[in-house]
C-alpha cells in the first residue's frame, strides 16, 4: 500500500498550519485503514474521519462511502480492526443511506460498542446525490436511535436557512457547510452576525481569496485548461451570490485563455453582491 502524492501535499502540517485538519479516509478494508492511521499518526495527527457519505457511483459501486451503509456487519468489522489494533480517534461522515433512509438505523446499534468521537449526518440519500429536498423527518429520527454526538449537513446555504435548522433540531449544537460555503464564503461570518448583509470590504475580500485560490491552483495544477476547468467549476457556485452576471459567467465558460477568464472576473467583481433578507 502506498499514499498518493498528491494526497501526501494536502495532508502535510506544513501545508496546513493555520488548520485543525483532519484527515478522511474512505476505504471498505480494515487493513487499507490501519494503514493510513498510521500513516496519518506518523504526521502527528489523532483523529481520522471515516466517510461513508459519498453519493458518487464511482464509489458507491466499489461499496464505499455511501454504498457501504447497508453492510453493518462490515462496518463493524472494520472498527473491531481498528479499535483492538490503533489508538487513533476515529469520526464519522455519512448518509442516511444509499437506498433507503432507514439504512442507517441498522449501523446505530453496532456504532453504540464504540467510542465514536461524533458522527455527521447529510440528511439524504446516497441515491439522491444533491438532487431533491433534505429529509428532516428520517434526520430527527437518527436523534433518538443513537447517544453518539450528531453533527447536521445538508442544505444549509443561507443564513435564513440555519435559522430554520436550529429551531428544528434545538439538541444539535454542531453543523457543517458544505456547497454553501464554497458558493458563499461570507456565510459563517453571516451566521455569527446573524445578518444576511456581507460584511465591510467584502469585494477586496472576495478578490483577495479568489486571487489566492488562483494562484494556487496555477502553481499546482499543469497547463492553463486545467487550472480553467477547476477555477469554473468554483465559479458555477461563487455565482449565486452576485447579482445578473449571466454574460461573464458565459465568458468564464467560454475561456481557452488566462487572459480572458481574467477579464470575466474583473467583470464580475466590478457587480454587486445579491442581499437578501431574513424573514
Amino acid at each position: 500500500m502506498d499514499i498518493k502524492p498528491v494526497y501526501q501535499r494536502d495532508i502535510l502540517p506544513e501545508n496546513n498550519s493555520e488548520l485543525n485538519l483532519i484527515p478522511q479516509i474512505m476505504t471498505n478494508d480494515a487493513e487499507e485503514f490501519l494503514f493510513v492511521a498510521k500513516y496519518v499518526q506518523s504526521l502527528g495527527y489523532n483523529e481520522l474521519n471515516w466517510n461513508l457519505g459519498c453519493p458518487y457511483p464511482m464509489v458507491t459501486k466499489r461499496c464505499m462511502g455511501s454504498g457501504l451503509i447497508a453492510d453493518a456487519k462490515r462496518i463493524e468489522g472494520i472498527l473491531e480492526r481498528l479499535y483492538n489494533e490503533s489508538d487513533i480517534i476515529v469520526s464519522l461522515k455519512m448518509r442516511m443511506g444509499y437506498d433507503e433512509p432507514t439504512e442507517i438505523l441498522d449501523v446505530f446499534p453496532l456504532l453504540e460498542k464504540y467510542p465514536i468521537k461524533n458522527i455527521a449526518i447529510h440528511a439524504r440519500i446516497g441515491k439522491q446525490l444533491y438532487r431533491g429536498a433534505v429529509d428532516l423527518d428520517s434526520f430527527e429520527r437518527c436523534l433518538d436511535k443513537t447517544s453518539h454526538k450528531i453533527y447536521y449537513n445538508g442544505d444549509i446555504t443561507t443564513v435564513e436557512a440555519y435559522q430554520e435548522m436550529v429551531n428544528r433540531f434545538p439538541s444539535i449544537n454542531h453543523w457543517m457547510i458544505g456547497r454553501g460555503l464554497i458558493s458563499d464564503p461570507f456565510l459563517p461570518s453571516k451566521i455569527k452576525r446573524n445578518s444576511t448583509e456581507f460584511p465591510e470590504n467584502s469585494h477586496q475580500i472576495f478578490r483577495a481569496f479568489h486571487d489566492e485560490l488562483f494562484h494556487e491552483f496555477s502553481a499546482a495544477l499543469s497547463g492553463s485548461t486545467n487550472v480553467l476547468t477547476k477555477m469554473h467549476s468554483y465559479w458555477e457556485y461563487f455565482s449565486t451570490i452576485f447579482d445578473d452576471i449571466k454574460k461573464p459567467i458565459k465568458k468564464i465558460k467560454k475561456a481557452r485563455t488566462i487572459d480572458v477568464y481574467l477579464d470575466a472576473v474583473e467583470e464580475i467583481l466590478d457587480s454587486e453582491f445579491k442581499t437578501c433578507h431574513l424573514h
